[in-house]
């Protein structure tokens, strides 16, 4: 959420920051150092980053005049919700000399700001529900709410973490919120809002506080750390900003050890910030993770294994793969234009391994390195399950991509030619690409050559072929079908064969694709199942049962169905 005091010119950053200094709020004089995430907390609401959309909305609430009576902000730790509390608690309250009224725009500062900030007027209570859960003393704080207010607009009570209270605690809130006196507002804070009770949520008007994306939050950490006057690489706050994961606070506070790594002036670097966090090396995880893919077991292996014995922790290295896993998911579903924060090394690297895969391998790796980090969570020895989820990537690299195991199965079910693992080319080649269609195989055939696979799979599914000639179809559709098949069909053959096409509806019964196959399949299973030898080894092995007919041979004499091919005992000489 939140940054600095520094969103527009440097000039206001330095004068919001004096005006809004800690001492000068009313708080205690601090002679030692103070922590970034202090230092730059948003003084006012132009200050928070990210949440532009709360902002807009807040603003048109109060140039109408519909402010709500109780707030709720969400969101995960350190995007700014207490932060946005207290600037709410100030523009209710705001007053100075030429201005009664409630207002957004809180430079220069109101009578009340300070005291709010500092936490010490009387009537902006702030509480956590974390320490006073009990009934008792939610009543004991509503007992309060029939006093007006000292001397500010309204009485405004601020409970962090308010889901801690408990159910009791809840029902005796509800009344107040249910009738809330005209001089009392509530602001609610939680970072778990399932827990919430919806009664208590419909009573409130509720925004949800963004994560900072990592891209954005680099940014802001650079111009933090230029501030600071600490040389910090691209390549160190893009590792900052990705071990906040969108929290603000906690990339300041990342930030704020991460400067001390560098005496008299030096470069924070990327290498410094992965020793300081436990982190692995990026490009050498991508060498890791494209070893892999590529099936070189050992020096995958190797390779993580040197970033363990260097301070990597493993559960963070495959957090890092994971990440890898998305963005190249990510690039092969956005394109060259999609650019990863951070240098630009990352990017083309990415870029790189992106198009050695598939789609379906990079989600197949995706679920290899989640179920691995899974694992790894509950392992004996975290290194060892890391070294055993290196070796089932290497293990998928020698597998056929999920696509081509598809079209493997298809083309067994039909007939057809199936490729060595790994070499889809083989599939691709062996339909022939351009010869004549005589027949709905034919077509069938060529668009899985052309990986027409959505056609390809409607086609088998819901045509049924009446009539097939060279520039004409009369066919009937199974139901289900999509609207637009016929057409995206007669645009494929129009392609393929340079003519015109005619393709018209009949009433006619004919087979599917599909529905012959699972027919051819079912005799298959049938007469195997029948054959006096097959039945009696069904017989002595219990719990048998026949998973594939295949051969090339009939069975001694025996009378099969057309289409039908059975099986031949082995012979043994």
């Amino acid at each position: 959420m939140s940054d600095s005091p520094e969103t527009d010119a440097e000039e206001r950053d330095d004068q919001t920051f004096s005006m809004f200094g800690e001492a000068e709020m009313g708080a205690p004089q601090q002679d030692g150092y103070q922590v970034l995430a202090r230092k730059y907390r948003p003084r006012l609401f132009s200050d928070l980053i990210g949440q532009e959309a709360m902002v807009r909305t807040l603003t048109n609430a109060f140039e109408t005049g519909r402010v709500a009576h109780a707030f709720m902000l969400t969101g995960v730790r350190g995007v700014g919700k207490t932060t946005t509390a207290r600037l709410l608690a100030r523009a209710l309250n705001y007053t100075r000399e030429g201005q009664d009224a409630p207002s957004m725009e809180l430079n220069p500062p109101g009578d009340f700001c300070n005291a709010i900030m500092a936490g010490n007027h009387p009537d902006v209570l702030e509480l956590d529900a974390a320490s006073r859960t009990g009934v008792a003393d939610m009543r004991e704080l509503l007992d309060g709410v029939r006093y007006s207010p000292v001397s500010a607009r309204y009485k405004i009570y601020i409970i962090d973490e308010v889901h801690m209270l408990s159910i009791a605690s809840f029902n005796a809130l509800l009344k107040t919120l249910e009738e809330p006196p005209a001089h009392v507002k509530f602001i609610f804070a939680t970072t778990e809002i399932r827990k919430v009770p919806i009664t208590v949520l419909s009573r409130c008007q509720r925004f949800d506080l963004k994560r900072l994306e990592t891209e954005r939050l680099a940014e802001h950490l650079g111009k933090i750390a230029e501030k600071e006057g600490a040389k910090v690489t691209e390549e160190g706050l893009a590792l900052i900003a990705r071990a906040a994961e969108g929290s603000v606070r906690d990339g300041l506070s990342i930030l704020d050890q991460a400067i001390v790594q560098a005496l008299d002036g030096d470069q924070v670097s990327g290498e410094k910030v992965r020793d300081m966090l436990g982190l692995g090396d990026r490009l050498r995880l991508l060498d890791a993770f494209e070893l892999a893919i590529e099936g070189e077991a050992q020096k995958a292996v190797t390779e993580v294994a040197d970033q363990i014995h260097a301070g990597a922790d493993p559960l963070v290295i495959l957090k890092d793969m994971l990440e890898i896993a998305a963005d190249i998911a990510t690039v092969q579903a956005a394109g060259e234009s999609y650019t990863l924060p951070g240098p630009a090394d990352w990017t083309t690297r990415t870029h790189a391994i992106a198009a050695k895969l598939t789609p379906a391998q990079a989600q197949r790796n995706w679920q290899i390195l989640l179920n691995g980090y899974r694992d790894t969570q509950t392992a004996p020895e975290a290194d060892t399950a890391l070294r055993m989820v290196i070796l089932r990537l290497v293990a998928a690299a020698s597998l056929p991509s999920p696509e081509e195991a598809a079209r493997m199965l298809a083309n067994g079910a039909t007939g057809g030619a199936t490729s060595a693992p790994g070499k889809p080319e083989a599939a691709a080649a062996a339909p022939t690409h351009d010869g004549p269609l005589n027949n709905l195989d034919d077509v069938i055939t060529r668009l899985d050559a052309r990986k027409e696979v959505r056609l390809w799979g409607e086609v088998r599914q819901y045509l049924r072929a009446d009539t097939f000639e060279p520039g004409k179809l009369i066919c009937a559709v199974a139901n289900g079908a999509p609207p637009d098949l016929l057409r995206r069909l007669t645009d494929f053959l129009e392609n393929e064969t340079d003519m015109d096409w005619e393709v018209s509806f009949a009433d006619t019964k004919a087979e599917t694709a599909r529905e012959r196959e699972a027919r051819m399949r079912k005799a298959r299973f049938a007469a195997a199942k029948a054959h006096p030898t097959v039945a009696a080894a069904l017989a002595a092995l219990p719990g048998a049962e026949i998973i594939e007919v295949d051969g090339i041979t009939p069975l001694e004499d025996d009378a099969l169905p057309d289409n039908v091919v059975p099986i031949r005992p082995k012979d043994t000489g």
